[in-house]
């Protein structure tokens, strides 16, 4: 059997975010588990700014990247290097996500078996203090002089992993953190190893087919092979059920994280996974419904939506909790100085708001109905609605040169498409490229969620200029 060879690599970078920033140096040693074979550093010009908290950690100067070559330059031999060889780095995720990503740039998908010597050196030495390079060093008595160089830093990896590799179990702990942790005797009967490590460490919706094809579960994940192998890693009795039953995985790329949740809940509900169950309900437990009382007012109230429900009353919007229904109708009541009592959030005979100058006094008739139920009414649309404009929201694509767009109109969420970087398109152009997709309760507030968790670029298709979403 050929001995394991190791592409010890470590990068510098202008950030800590690789969709973002660039590599301005890497250091590669070649490591046959014995001895160093080969090794190569280069400066790589990043193409943009690097901060000055960065040049103060590393070293390394806008005038010292200038004339270096940019990275398309030397991913020739940067695949040569790699190739057929474990991609190793203290802390690999990191290393390997800034690679992958120039190549994405360069439009080529870069996909290497990893070792991380950080997951690598607490599996043979448990119970340190620190595990970061600085203090791995110190303990072993690895010689580092020039910390935050890539090939110095690289260098000292490699002898990091020799320690490691001594130890009687090497081989074992190895092939368990390359496989990430996938046993072969953990695979399901009709699947192999080779068939998980092929699969894309990118962003999409995956599939599990039972032997007769049928879809039985869907999910999504930013790396679909890392997510996939957790499947066969969980113990839980859903993790043995999936073991037991899955015969074939298929995928569908995405580019974006947004589009991969969209499309997600999309297809669990088109398909009912029978080992899906958060998703596949096409209706929230909770509605708030809006009805005139006696003295005509538009009140508001939150039910359990039931069929009988939605047949005789007037359902404004869906909600997943008690807790999220009564947060909207809330939210809404104090924008809107509506009534506690006609909202439903206090009882008695005066509202609780009101002396606190949050009501303007329906509940004790010093306002009339005709003009409460002016602020009701806009109540009434900003509950039916997740989005109080409509609007674009661009995110990244499945290529470097292309961006996925999501489509909100009427306050719904109304489908996804993919425009190309390349193009100048207007907001009508690039809603035709939308496909218009079924909206269900849960994926305007999937939008919704995503962007305060995460931001986006957002376009408002009444002024066409950038917006926030608050």
């Amino acid at each position: 059997m050929k001995q394991k060879e190791y592409a010890i690599i470590d990068v510098e970078t202008t950030g800590g975010k690789a969709s973002r920033c660039r590599i301005t140096e890497i250091g590669i040693v070649i490591f046959d588990g014995e001895k160093v074979i080969e090794t190569y550093e280069t400066l790589i010009n990043p193409e943009t700014w690097i901060p000055a908290g960065i040049v103060e950690l590393t070293g390394i100067t806008q005038e010292m990247v200038k004339s270096a070559p940019k990275f398309e330059e030397v991913a020739k031999r940067i695949i040569e290097l790699t190739e057929d060889r474990i991609f190793v780095a203290h802390n690999s995720r990191f290393d390997y996500d800034f690679v992958k990503e120039e190549f994405r740039r360069l439009g080529y998908t870069f996909t290497r078996k990893q070792l991380c010597t950080v997951r690598l050196t607490r599996k043979t030495y448990p119970g340190l203090k620190s595990y970061s390079l600085g203090n791995l060093v110190k303990h072993f008595g690895i010689r580092l002089d020039n910390h935050h160089r890539a090939l110095a830093d690289a260098t000292a990896t490699t002898e990091l992993l020799k320690f490691c590799l001594a130890g009687p179990e090497s081989d074992t702990d190895v092939q368990t953190l390359v496989n990430r942790g996938i046993s072969a005797t953990r695979l399901p009967q009709n699947m192999k190893l080779d068939q998980i490590m092929g699969l894309p460490e990118e962003c999409g919706v995956y599939y599990f087919h039972d032997k007769d094809g049928k879809v039985i579960y869907v999910g999504k994940s930013v790396n679909i092979r890392s997510r996939v192998s957790q499947h066969f890693n969980d113990r839980t009795s859903k993790g043995a059920l999936i073991a037991r039953t899955v015969a074939d995985i298929t995928y569908e790329l995405t580019g974006s994280e947004l589009v991969a949740l969209l499309h997600e809940s999309e297809e669990i509900k088109r398909l009912q996974p029978s080992i899906n169950r958060a998703q596949r309900r096409n209706k929230f437990a909770y509605v708030i419904i809006s009805k005139l009382n006696e003295k005509g007012y538009r009140c508001f109230d939150i039910v359990k939506n039931t069929a009988q429900v939605r047949k005789e009353e007037d359902v404004i919007s869906e909600f997943p909790t008690l807790t999220r229904a009564k947060g909207r109708l809330n939210f809404v009541r104090k924008h809107l100085d509506l009534c506690g009592i006609f909202t439903k959030q206090n009882s008695g005979k005066i509202c609780f708001y009101y002396h606190l100058k949050q009501c303007r006094g329906a509940c004790c008739n010093e306002e009339s109905p005709e003009d409460y139920n002016m602020r009701a009414e806009e109540a009434r649309l900003h509950l039916r609605n997740v989005f109080d404009y409509d609007f674009l929201l661009f995110d990244r694509g499945r290529t470097h040169d292309e961006e996925a767009v999501i489509l909100v109109q009427e306050g719904k969420y109304r489908g996804y498409g993919y425009v190309s970087k390349t193009e100048s398109l207007g907001v009508e152009e690039i809603v035709d490229r939308v496909k218009w997709l079924e909206s269900h309760p849960d994926t305007a507030r999937i939008i919704q969620r995503y962007v305060s968790d995460k931001g986006g670029r957002m376009v408002d298709l009444a002024t066409g200029k950038r917006k926030s979403l608050v």
